[in-house]
């Protein structure tokens, strides 16, 4: 329907700017209409870069985003270990969720804007679908508490445990689901139910219902939900705030992961959104398979983190972990580092002034025997980066925000692939 007005406006705008100055009539109206329509096109074409310099934008912004994050969350897990009295747990509970819930929200904004631009590689992981849904369930009955809000998590029988497929983009999703669940819902009750059906020989189809007893939605205001930048009115707007993009973002993740989102109408006047995704069934071995390797013990670390926030976490994570920790801001300083030897570990960051971290990565394999012993941990906050910091010789990736179990484990992974490499 939105095309339609737009094509009547423009050629009703054609028409004025060539009024009075249309070509005798022995000319062949066609060979005029062409250069006419051939002119047109271009207007049409700027959508595809400016959609490609949304996708930057958002990417450049979830990378800077991410950096201070991974410090709240690695300091707040540090606080939670400390001896805290009960309201200061509470406290730092607080500064934890709100950080991770701010994490899902770039993965989920950056990732919408990929998707929409069919540049989305969706990841296929061995995860605990159990896991998650229990995650997602403790999420929601924390916030619908500190709102004064009653919750209920259903999973039905017959979910399966183990599954494939895309774990992080999915919790991204579900979290905002049940974030607007809570935020929309006075008074009363919000539940989330999972269920599977089978689809094909080898997967499944979970659906994960978020129902609350809200305000509501109108027909009109359905229609409205799922296109970016939109809410679904201007009271809502003005009452909850919002850039009126997690709809459309989670709308466009669940496509991408072969499944849909809808919302449905309660009696009792709230609503039902329904996420569904396709997730795989692996093969039976696969569920025994082991974590990742962890490693126990003090490394000699350089981290190559040009931003000062960044040293500062890293510095007390890694001394809270027993290791040793040394700092560069640029790539060059890190090969020249690295070649004098005694390191157990690279952290290197793959945005860095001057060359990149890939490249930092190729120069530092190429160094001989310093530079083939040490293990190497790519972090970024672009996921399409562990692709070719891998390429280059890394031998683990850590996706910003960084936890200090995944750091931990991040670090173990490298250096056991270090020594079954022989370096």
């Amino acid at each position: 329907m939105a095309t339609k007005p737009r094509s009547t406006r423009r050629l009703g705008k054609s028409k004025t700017l060539h009024k009075g100055k249309r070509p005798p009539a022995k000319k062949t109206p066609a060979r005029k209409a062409a250069p006419k329509r051939a002119a047109s096109k271009p207007s049409r074409k700027p959508a595809g870069p400016v959609r490609g310099v949304v996708e930057t934008a958002l990417a450049a912004f979830a990378h800077e985003v991410r950096t201070p994050l991974t410090g709240i969350l690695a300091i707040s897990s540090l606080l939670e270990t400390s001896d805290l009295g009960a309201r200061e747990r509470r406290w730092v509970e607080t500064i934890r969720t709100g950080a991770e819930h701010l994490a899902a929200l770039a993965t989920l904004y950056v990732d919408a804007a990929k998707s929409m631009a069919a540049r989305l590689p969706m990841r296929e992981d061995f995860f605990d679908l159990h896991a998650l849904a229990r995650s997602a369930g403790d999420g929601l009955a924390g916030r619908a508490t500190a709102n004064g809000l009653q919750s209920k998590v259903t999973i039905t029988e017959g979910l399966p445990q183990f599954v494939t497929g895309d774990a992080v983009r999915l919790r991204a999703a579900l979290e905002n689901l049940v974030d607007n669940a809570v935020k929309f819902t006075p008074s009363g009750l919000v539940e989330l139910d999972v269920s599977a059906t089978p689809r094909g020989k080898n997967g499944m189809n979970v659906a994960f219902a978020v129902s609350d007893s809200g305000i509501g939605l109108s027909l009109a205001e359905i229609n409205r939900l799922f296109k970016p930048f939109s809410q679904a009115s201007i009271d809502v707007a003005s009452r909850f705030g919002g850039a009126g993009l997690g709809l459309w973002s989670v709308k466009q993740l669940a496509q991408a992961m072969g499944g849909d989102v809808s919302v449905t109408r309660r009696k009792d006047g709230g609503t039902v959104f329904t996420l569904t995704v396709r997730v795989g069934l692996p093969r039976e071995e696969r569920k025994t398979s082991a974590p990742p390797p962890s490693y126990i013990g003090a490394l000699k670390i350089l981290s190559v983190e040009d931003n000062p926030f960044g040293r500062v976490v890293l510095n007390t994570v890694l001394g809270e972990l027993g290791h040793k920790i040394e700092f560069v801001g640029q790539g060059e300083l890190a090969a020249e580092r690295v070649s004098r030897g005694d390191l157990d570990v690279v952290l290197m960051d793959m945005v860095l002034p001057g060359i990149d971290g890939v490249e930092t990565i190729r120069r530092l394999r190429a160094l001989g025997v310093a530079g083939e012993r040490v293990g190497i941990v790519g972090v970024s906050g672009h996921e399409q980066d562990e692709a070719k910091a891998r390429a280059a010789g890394a031998d683990a990736f850590l996706m910003k925000p960084v936890s200090p179990r995944a750091l931990a484990a991040a670090l173990g992974e490298a250096t056991v692939r270090r020594a079954a490499s022989g370096g």
